[in-house]
């Protein structure tokens, strides 16, 4: 179980990942012509119309590489429509500070100025605050930028109301795909308001991510923009060829982006149906809400809606342990290596806490091991509370404890080797998996970086023969 918020690192299955190694895909150019990829073009074309029918779009574009680089391409898109209607001078980009991380970055390459929003005590968008921003912003309001589910977890229920209002002031909503996950089969953003939004198809279509990509961002977009998405010059994407249109130049190298992966989004949504997507964001909201109510009374989840629930991932905050304890996110997040699992996201988009989303792909036995060893770990930091083991020597400070470490011959340790390595009962030595590493100094490791390259006489003739 791997539960970074905001990732959705989801089961891929081999039936989907298939096509990607068939030299039918994997051998085709980028520019070759068009008698030579009718089955792509068929594929792409299938894929696009999905898209466009589980977000409620009119059109996609499929040449974004990533979801920032779509946030990008997007906001682009409305910088062109809204020149292209003679109001060009609109440079006000309005940016909650609940959205996603990349938004403010993406905002300011394309030329605006970002102001930023409030949120309210339950983590959604203070819808005051935007008032006062679009009044004060009214003539050269360009747009917002949204992420809903917020990144904090919650529903917005004003989300209609919000794009109403931006509309009314002359603006675009730009909503990020980034929480898609939670809205599959159950809501669409074209539907209820929003212009544009990525989808990461390296989330919720399942192709694989991690380690710096392979991503695919396309854009959705409503009709008025769709004249605006990016294109090529060397092969025009279809969705550009369309009398009307007045494509963007091209942000990728290829049209289509990274469409190699694109079968595996495909397959997906082909081997779900709509049934079984709509299911998936169910049981993806589902699990996340089981996760943070069974670890009530041991962790404070941050932000829940007015009933006390919270979307398909939630955030623990762990600020609240004393001083005393020294006990902190990293803390925690090294001491699960011991326990198997992978760590949530740490102290973002809050410092010093967790986000938690299991998604859809993982059961109930799973959740619950994942639970019990967060409940474990807080039963530690307690003991450090109580004051009865040393607050700078105990099994959470010194975490992760490596295969290597526990069975040394040498012991210096104030808890036995069984609390190191094996605290709960289904942690036994045929299922154990061990850290890779001891505990490390993250900061000292940001703040001085080093060379990892061999020194250059180490390229010499003399040493490479030897």
């Amino acid at each position: 179980m791997i539960p970074l918020g905001s990732c959705t690192m989801k089961l891929n299955a081999t039936s989907e990942l298939a096509p990607v190694s068939r030299p039918d895909f994997a051998n085709i150019h980028p520019f070759a012509p068009g008698y030579q990829t009718q089955g792509y073009f068929e594929m792409i074309k299938e894929l696009h119309d999905d898209l466009c029918e589980i977000t409620g779009y009119d059109a996609v574009s499929f040449q974004p590489n990533s979801g920032a680089q779509g946030e990008y391409a997007g906001l682009l898109a409305i910088r062109a429509y809204q020149h292209d209607i003679g109001q060009g001078h609109r440079n006000i980009c309005l940016v909650p500070v609940s959205a996603h991380g990349t938004n403010p970055a993406s905002a300011q390459m394309a030329g605006l100025t970002v102001i930023t929003t409030k949120t309210t005590a339950d983590g959604s968008i203070d819808m005051d605050d935007v008032r006062a921003k679009c009044d004060k912003y009214s003539d050269n309001l360009s747009c917002i930028m949204i992420t809903y589910p917020s990144t904090y977890g919650v529903f917005e229920s004003g989300v209609r109301a919000l794009c109403e209002l931006i509309h009314s002031h002359g603006g675009q909503v730009y909503l990020d795909g980034a929480n898609m996950n939670a809205q599959v089969g159950l809501c669409k953003p074209g539907h209820y308001g929003a212009d544009v939004s990525h989808l990461n198809l390296h989330k919720t279509f399942c192709i694989p991510h991690g380690g710096g990509g392979p991503g695919v961002g396309p854009i959705g977009v409503k009709s008025h923009l769709a004249p605006f998405l990016p294109g090529h010059e060397v092969q025009p994407p279809i969705e550009t060829t369309a009398p009307g249109c007045r494509p963007l130049g091209q942000i990728s190298a290829a049209p289509y982006g990274s469409a190699l992966i694109l079968p595996i989004s495909w397959a997906y949504i082909k081997l779900m149906g709509p049934h079984a997507l709509r299911n998936a964001s169910e049981v993806s909201i589902l699990n996340a809400n089981y996760m943070a109510k069974r670890l009530e009374g041991h962790y404070k989840t941050l932000f829940t809606n007015s009933d006390g629930l919270v979307a398909h991932e939630f955030i623990l905050d762990v600020r609240n342990f004393p001083d005393a304890t020294h006990i902190g996110v990293m803390d925690i997040a090294k001491r699960l290596q011991d326990y198997g699992f992978h760590a949530p996201t740490a102290s973002w988009p809050v410092g010093n806490t967790m986000m938690i989303e299991p998604t859809e792909s993982e059961d109930k036995a799973e959740m619950d091991r994942y639970i019990d060893a967060l409940i474990s770990i807080r039963q530690e930091i307690q003991d450090i509370q109580d004051g009865k083991v040393d607050p700078h020597d105990n099994v959470v400070k010194r975490a992760p404890h490596t295969m290597a470490t526990v069975t040394a011959d040498t012991w210096d340790r104030p808890y036995s080797r069984q609390q190191a390595a094996f605290p709960l009962p289904w942690l036994t030595a045929d299922k154990k998996t061990w850290p890779g590493s001891a505990r490390v100094d993250d900061a000292y490791g940001d703040q001085n970086v080093f060379c990892t390259c061999p020194p250059v006489e180490a390229y010499s003739i003399q040493d490479l023969k030897q």
